[in-house]
């Protein structure tokens, strides 16, 4: 039997002692495929292919680090990257600071040293726009086409965005007092400034945006007004209804859900809790709880009225917590997986631990104990082990914990009360890959009430159903299927516009070759829409270990966490943000480092003249010179370089 070993990888093409080269025919000629000659073969990186939102994040790393520069000399860097960023995501400030980032997490640069702080670069881009006063401008003509959004938060907020580009008029109805749905009403200030996040929306609504508050559809105003009065719907009511615990008990007075317990502290009703308290979850939401629970303490004595529960529950308001003398509560948070396996960003999770929060995991709910008037006094628990999805009890391994409030973030649903027709039966609703409602014609949706994810993913949401949306209005049929990767990307062909470089136009002549001709991008090929370009198909060894520029992040210790709501998150200065953005390997694109210029036996690769040069045609390649050895394609960091058919 042949024993496989597993080769421990490189970033070298090369082992120690190879001083012959292979056999160049194998390279150039492979059955029916010819390897000639390089081909600029554009493909998605794959911090773009992680994003919910679908941020073009290379394009406007690139302008971070001054290779993208602005057309007009005079346009600060900064909005040029606000302009990219945000052609697909209208908050980057809000969203630099609070998502999970997925984007870091499969940047190809985590296989040479940490990945690229993309987060703290829109961070810090975003903040600049808003000191600036970096605005949206007006639609340049209208269509004449009136849209409903069903709900003013991130999808909501964002497809208003994209609709008003379009020059549909928008009308937003939502039934809180304020804008903003989950980043206003599910996340506390301290990790999404009021300031910043009224600025993001305020642009948006700037646009032409007209708004309804405290209006619920369904109820205040029947669906078939809307049905009548616009052109088409976008429902994005997000998921505001939180899952009780499945077990016995749960149904105690003090036993709430996390969306009704941040709810009532960001709309300033909740002003203490009780003295112990268990969170279940393991997600964002249920480290927003127990991280919110430290901050606002017990306080000493408390009637029955002043129950945080009686709070959640709209039936009073803590007037009196704000004279009352305050201590730290207890908060324990416990999940079904393992800590380091836990759903919510590692970052929060390590917070929590320092700001005071006791972190248990492997460990599920079996029973809320009782006391005599029917309230939670403890949690009986147990270890457990996890089989995918589904807890396994370690039997023998029961234990109380005890309680004055239980806290349930273990998910979400939506509140579908009037609107029946577009309940799928679970709470949701049910779309296509265009987010239109199934059965319907004009109905879209997106966001929590499709599927509860990250507030990016409600942005993506509606960023296609807008597209979705535009069609229908135009009267064109939806596209049956969607691209394989459904992001924001690289556009050549607009990149050379911008430069004034387009191609002349096609005089339709026959015609042999088109190395030498001014309609046609030569020897370019853009496969962004199919393909995310792996670390194995770059040259590593083309970069060295530099340290990630790390924002400054301010640790709360727990013995001071008690009424702290100071913001914990510093953004970059300029000088650090273009440092970060210069890590950046640009995967999948030219970044003009000019080793295939520098390494070319033949001198065949050269650099396009400095009038013709645009991100994306920075070398060229001189075919009659071409003898095919794939030298370029091997030094090419990137992957940007494929060897194809040439002449």
């Amino acid at each position: 039997m042949t024993v496989v070993t597993e080769k421990n990888l490189t970033y070298r093409r090369y082992k120690d002692g190879d001083t012959q080269w292979d056999d160049w025919t194998d390279k150039i000629f492979s059955a029916d495929h010819s390897h000639k000659c390089p081909t600029y073969v554009h493909r998605t990186p794959p911090c773009q292919g992680s994003c919910p939102s679908g941020h073009e994040i290379r394009g406007w790393l690139a302008i971070a680090r001054g290779m993208d520069k602005p057309a007009d000399a005079e346009t600060p860097w900064q909005q040029y990257a606000f302009e990219r960023m945000s052609q697909a995501n209208p908050f980057p400030s809000v969203m630099g600071r609070v998502c999970p980032a997925p984007c870091e997490s499969g940047c190809n640069r985590n296989e040479v040293d940490e990945f690229v702080g993309i987060n703290a670069v829109e961070h810090y881009v975003g903040d600049w726009a808003i000191e600036n006063k970096i605005g949206y401008a007006k639609p340049e003509a209208e269509t004449g086409k009136k849209v409903a959004i069903i709900g003013g938060g991130p999808a909501g907020l964002a497809a208003a965005y994209q609709l008003r580009k379009k020059g549909h008029g928008v009308t937003i109805f939502d039934e809180h007092p304020e804008l903003g749905g989950m980043m206003r009403f599910g996340i506390p200030g301290y990790r999404t400034p009021r300031e910043m996040l009224d600025s993001e929306i305020g642009r948006i609504i700037d646009m032409g945006v007209d708004v309804k508050l405290g209006t619920r559809i369904g109820t205040d105003i029947p669906m078939e007004d809307i049905d009548r009065d616009f052109d088409a719907v976008f429902w994005a009511i997000g998921a505001q209804t939180g899952r009780p615990l499945p077990v016995d008990g749960a149904d105690a007075p003090n036993c709430i859900t996390g969306v009704a317990f941040l709810d009532a502290y960001n709309q300033g009703k909740l002003q203490h809790v009780t003295g112990r308290i268990i969170v279940v979850g393991g997600g964002d939401t249920s480290i927003d709880v127990a991280s919110v629970a430290r901050r606002l303490g017990k306080i000493s004595t408390m009637n029955d009225a002043d129950r945080p529960e009686m709070v959640v529950l709209g039936h009073t308001a803590h007037d009196v917590a704000a004279t009352a003398i305050r201590e730290g509560a207890s908060v324990t948070l416990t999940s079904l997986f393992p800590i380091e396996e836990m759903t919510a960003a590692e970052r929060e999770r390590e917070d929590a631990v320092s700001e005071g929060v006791d972190l248990r995991g492997g460990i599920m709910p079996l029973e809320v104990l009782l006391d005599d008037e029917g309230r939670a006094r403890a949690m009986k628990m147990c270890e457990c082990d996890m089989d995918g999805m589904k807890p396994v009890v370690r039997e023998g391994t029961e234990f109380e914990i005890e309680c004055d409030l239980i806290v349930s973030a273990i998910g979400q649903s939506g509140n579908l009360e009037g609107l029946s027709s577009l309940d799928n039966g679970r709470g949701f609703v049910d779309t296509d890959k265009n987010y239109q409602v199934v059965g319907t014609k004009n109905h879209f949706a997106g966001g929590d009430i499709i599927r509860p994810h990250l507030l990016t993913t409600a942005i993506g949401h509606a960023s296609i159903a807008a597209e979705g949306i535009d069609m229908f209005l135009a009267g064109q049929e939806l596209a049956e299927r969607r691209p394989k990767v459904d992001v924001h990307h690289f556009n050549l062909l607009s990149e050379l516009h911008q430069r004034h470089l387009d191609p002349e136009d096609y005089s339709h002549v026959p015609l042999r070759g088109t190395a030498d001709e001014k309609f046609a991008i030569h020897n370019y090929e853009d496969r962004s829409d199919k393909q995310i370009i792996p670390h194995d198909q770059l040259f590593l060894g083309h970069f060295g270990f530099e340290d990630r520029v790390h924002r400054e992040e301010i640790q709360i210790k727990a013995d001071d966490v008690l009424g702290n709501f100071k913001e914990r998150i510093n953004a970059l200065s300029e000088d650090q943000a273009q440092a970060e953005g210069n890590r950046c390997m640009s995967c999948g694109m030219c970044f003009e480092c000019d080793n295939c210029i520098i390494y070319c036996p033949q001198d065949a690769v050269f650099r396009v003249k400095k009038d013709q040069v645009a991100v994306g045609r920075y070398v060229d390649t001189d075919y009659g010179k071409c003898i095919g050895c794939h030298i370029c394609m091997d030094v090419c960091p990137t992957g940007y370089i494929q060897m194809g058919l040439g002449e």
